[in-house]
C-alpha cells in the first residue's frame, strides 16, 4: 500500500499535514498553518523536495 498524507485541525483550529507509510505509521509531519491554502501548500512542497533531498548524517 502507498502512503498517504492526511491534513487536519488541530485542537486550536489550525491546520496541519501528517505524511503516514503503507502500514499507517506516521513519518513525518508539518508545522501549524492558518490556513488550509498553506497546509496543501506545504504538503506539495515536500513532495517536490523528497525525490531530490539527500542525506545529511550528524548521527556521528
Amino acid at each position: 500500500m502507498a502512503g498517504k498524507f492526511e491534513l487536519y485541525t488541530d485542537a486550536r483550529g489550525q491546520f496541519r499535514f501528517r505524511l503516514k507509510a503503507g502500514n499507517g505509521e506516521v513519518i513525518a509531519q508539518g508545522q501549524a498553518y492558518t490556513s488550509k491554502k498553506g497546509a496543501l501548500n506545504g504538503i506539495e512542497s515536500v513532495k517536490r523536495s523528497a525525490a531530490d533531498a539527500t542525506l545529511d548524517d550528524q548521527a556521528g
